[in-house]
């Protein structure tokens, strides 16, 4: 097994906390074997791995499988405890921030061996998926390319009098008539007052002359997601609204120009921050600078005035600083970053400057 994959890099951390590893999140799983199933139990020693998967998926986890051994499921939980009997297993560990409180119970009366209730699998896990790989990095690239074909589709049907909806299926059915196996989450894609709400949920509102039109939106590519958005308008903006514009483009760009490895992710968050206060706004920017990005939407590292995340080479870090004037207008621009050592190289190729239609 590749010492760098990371299911070897799992085991190796193991013996830290407990003998066993127990993983059903189907999120996870994919990560550390490489197949998608909506069913399987990884089973993770420190100096073996076993996937137990039924029937439909027997064929394919071992044909594609290679970093485990694969296990017909019969019953699950004799499975489980020969596994743990042969490797002589005293304690097992489970991600007690997917896991129920009944699912722990059950699995504490089931398993011939004490189950770690603490956060230590939990928290193994989410480090390892915040520092990303050369192909996962690949993966997100390929999908932040399709998102952004469809940006550049955006533009040629964004008009006076189409709705919110109309243009939000118009972006998805883009991306996933292009290359996408998934969104990133629901696409967001909002006009005129409506962009001050910064998830809101694109309804029946219209597109007008003078309008900014907001998209938030990402596409999946081999179980990892793109993150984008971008703020164009229709028509002549007020000089009002070029001032919003561009106090966010700068306030983005410092951001970006931030983001090195070894900065506090609280400290690049009061970079962008900082700006939009200078300019009177501080009040309008109501949500964290930026988030990790990788097989889920949200992971580590998260930038905000409270985050006690430090910033390290190869983490995956959103810049997406947003003023949002109630009931009149808002303005969001991000784009998604690799963090390296001396700075970042940012995954998006989207122009930036503010777009008339």
């Amino acid at each position: 097994m590749n010492e760098f994959s990371p299911l070897y890099m799992l085991m190796s951390e193991l013996g830290t906390f407990t003998d066993c590893a127990i993983i059903t999140d189907e999120t996870d799983r994919r990560y550390f074997i490489g197949m998608k199933s909506s069913d399987g139990t990884l089973v993770v020693f420190g100096d073996s791995a076993y996937l137990i998967i039924d029937g439909r998926y027997i064929e394919k986890a071992r044909n594609t499988v290679t970093c485990c051994e694969v296990i017909l499921r019969g019953r699950l939980f004799d499975q489980i405890n020969e596994l743990i009997a042969k490797h002589e297993a005293v304690k097992a560990s489970v991600d007690t921030s997917k896991t129920t409180v009944a699912e722990f119970e059950k699995l504490a009366s089931k398993l011939n061996c004490e189950l770690d209730s603490s956060e230590e699998l939990a928290e193994t896990i989410r480090e390892l998926r915040s520092v990303k790989r050369g192909e996962e990095i690949e993966s997100m690239i390929a999908a932040q390319r399709i998102a952004e074909q469809g940006f550049e589709r955006m533009l040629e049907v964004i008009r006076p009098g189409k709705t919110e909806r109309e243009l939000q299926l118009e972006l998805d059915f883009f991306m996933l008539s292009h290359g996408a196996e998934a969104l990133s989450f629901d696409t967001i894609v909002l006009t005129g007052s409506n962009t001050s709400m910064p998830h809101g949920v694109p309804g029946n509102t219209a597109v007008k002359p003078g309008d900014f039109v907001l998209m938030d939106f990402g596409a999946v590519v081999n179980g990892y997601h793109s993150d984008m958005t971008r703020t164009v308008c229709v028509g002549e903006p007020t000089e009002e609204m070029k001032h919003v514009y561009d106090t966010v483009l700068q306030a983005q760009l410092a951001g970006i120009e931030a983001v090195r490895a070894g900065i506090k992710a609280a400290d690049l968050d009061a970079v962008s921050r900082k700006i939009i206060s200078d300019a009177g706004y501080g009040e309008k920017f109501g949500h964290s600078l930026g988030h990790g990005v990788g097989m889920e939407i949200h992971e580590l590292p998260f930038a905000s005035p409270s985050s006690s995340d430090v910033l390290e080479a190869d983490m995956i870090v959103t810049v997406e600083p947003g003023i949002y004037l109630p009931g009149r207008f808002g303005v969001r621009i991000e784009d998604f970053v690799v963090v390296r050592e001396d700075g970042c190289f940012n995954m998006t190729d989207a122009p930036k400057q503010l777009i008339t239609l």
